[in-house]
């Protein structure tokens, strides 16, 4: 058995398989060991155990997601989705595996709009109505049989017992309870999982998910039909019928992970490997970095620095509500949203001295996910890397557990833009692009991301919904400067989104004069009083063979160490 380290976010193991130098090259060849960061300790610990018993970092990647679904049902479950970045070192080959949720045949418009015509917000943040066919129990059948060395039922072991064995509830757990509590109370199903004792979640409980390890047992055993098909299935078609909705076994059973090719630029010496649609993750960070590299942004001063990353944030952030939606649905210039001369274009729009009013530039409001999402990094020592973020939209997604199969469904049709021009859980809209219609995916901030430079490779990611993107931006602006992973999550971070046409900062991110030289130039800054976003990443630096892991200091679960192992 594993030994359990409590309140480890991030680990660093580093072994002795480092390969020879080539005569070329005095730099080694492979990572000196491994590295993960997650967003708990046992999910940590889960990937660890799995590469410790021969599986590769798409192994330990089935693992970690698996663990985290168990351990995090705020943020995500196996009745949510992901995306999942995958970098396989002895082909060169970058994969990234879309498994968003899907929206029913029954999802249209109509559905959520009210008598009078107006957005029914109950209906898109809770119960059936407001879930997608889930993506992320496919996705771990996917990447295991295809890219894992292990068999499933191997790599989904962890996470089996620790949702039977059970694990002690944390202050996020208990917080976004509380939060939630009118709608988690609606379901039988669900007081049974969290007032099984007669009372919410309370701190130190222990939390034990009997029929969440019977479902992940069945995916073990069976892969793809232990979910989509037989009592799984049923239960989940059942308990969408006894809530208003329905679904039909042949949805179910057509869901599939896509293969997509990812988004790809280079930023100064970094090749960059990022998610493509139905994230807006890959092409609004291609954007702001190409727009960026006409400054030398370490030669000035910060409240000029700043103002030209604002800049380019709120001219991404608008075209990613202009252009971007379900790849498969709607037709998306990448390649001239991710060209240098499109960037020259925005770039010379520009003032070195003023902000650009948002209602200057022509678009709408964009959409802005819930932060409640989790990603981890991972690289085994063969130097294979994984980028994962997954997600159930709002704290505990809908609210509503599947009688008999222990997870809770998302609530990702909030994610579309369900009424044109109507504001969403998060005060924002989208049109077109992202409008709901049955089989589409919606629209996702989530950005997992490689970077690859002459002498370092690091892997990065966030949760945080539509803060996702320039969180990751910062982090790249991290490692650019020269930061290790523990240095690059620990950045202090702001946000703009084009509308609302404000700079939100974390509490101190930003000096006091910093701040009135922006409000100077005409930006409003609010303080966001909780982390805007949580960042997980690793890297490895091929100068000093050195491997670094880091896990987000905000993270209020413990406080996010890094380990280091022999």
């Amino acid at each position: 058995m594993l030994k359990r380290i409590p309140f480890v976010f991030s680990l660093l193991l580093c072994g002795l398989l480092a390969m020879p130098a080539t005569a070329r090259d005095s730099r080694p060849a492979h990572p000196p060991g491994v590295a993960i960061a997650s967003a708990h300790a046992l999910a940590t610990e889960a990937g660890l155990e799995i590469l410790r018993e021969g599986g590769n970092a798409f192994d330990a990647a089935v693992a970690v997601s698996a663990a985290l679904s168990v351990v995090e049902p705020v943020s995500s479950g196996l009745g949510g989705g992901g995306f999942f970045l995958l970098h396989d070192a002895k082909s060169g080959r970058d994969v990234f595996v879309d498994a968003r949720e899907v929206a029913p045949q029954s999802a249209t418009p109509a559905r959520y709009l009210d008598a009078a015509g107006q957005l029914d917000q109950d209906k898109a943040w809770n119960g059936a109505t407001s879930a997608g066919i889930p993506g992320l129990p496919a996705a771990l059948v996917h990447i295991a049989r295809k890219y894992g060395r292990l068999p499933l039922a191997k790599s989904l072991a962890p996470a089996i017992r620790i949702a039977r064995d059970g694990f002690p509830v944390y202050p996020r757990l208990v917080n976004e309870y509380a939060e939630r509590k009118p709608v988690m109370e609606r379901y039988a199903a669900t007081r049974a999982v969290y007032l099984a004792d007669g009372d919410p979640p309370e701190l130190g409980e222990t939390l034990k998910q009997p029929d969440l390890a019977r479902t992940l047992e069945r995916i073990a055993a069976q892969g793809f039909d232990g979910f989509y098909r037989g009592p799984v299935a049923q239960d989940l078609l059942a308990a969408v019928k006894a809530d208003g909705v329905e679904w039909t076994a042949d949805e179910l059973a057509a869901y599939r992970v896509k293969e997509r090719e990812p988004i790809r630029f280079k930023y100064r010496n970094w090749d960059l490997v990022t998610a493509p649609p139905p994230s807006s993750g890959g092409i609004a960070l291609a954007e702001i970095l190409k727009i960026l590299e006409g400054w030398d942004l370490k030669s000035l001063e910060p409240a000029q620095r700043i103002h030209y990353e604002v800049e380019a944030m709120r001219r991404a952030y608008r075209d990613r509500t202009l252009y971007l939606g379900d790849p498969d649905s709607v037709r998306i210039p990448v390649r001239m949203l991710t060209s240098d001369d499109y960037a020259a274009g925005l770039r010379a729009s520009i003032l070195p001295d003023k902000a650009t009013p948002s209602d200057m530039l022509p678009g709408t409001l964009p959409p802005h996910e819930s932060v409640n999402t989790t990603h981890f990094s991972i690289m085994d020592a063969d130097g294979n890397l994984a980028a994962v973020t997954q997600t159930v939209n709002l704290a505990y997604g809908s609210g509503m557990v599947v009688g008999g199969a222990g997870f809770l469904l998302n609530d990702e049709m909030d994610d579309f833009a369900l009424k044109p021009g109507t504001p969403n859980a998060f005060g924002v809209t989208g049109y077109d692009a992202n409008a709901i219609a049955p089989g589409r995916r919606p629209l996702s901030s989530m950005s997992p991301t490689f970077m690859f430079g002459p002498d370092r490779i690091a892997v990065l990611g966030t949760k945080g919904g539509s803060r996702i993107i320039t969180s990751t931006m910062i982090g790249i602006l991290g490692f650019d400067a020269g930061m290790d992973s523990p240095q690059v999550v620990a950045l202090p971070r702001y946000h703009h989104q084009y509308l609302p046409d404000t700079i939100t900062e974390e509490p101190g991110a930003l000096p006091e004069d910093v701040v009135a030289q922006l409000q100077a130039m005409g930006y409003r800054v609010e303080n966001y009083t909780d982390p805007l976003v949580l960042m997980h990443a690793v890297d490895w630096d091929r100068r000093t063979n050195a491997m670094h892991a880091g896990a987000d200091p905000r993270n209020p679960v413990g406080e996010g160490k890094v380990v280091v192992s022999p």
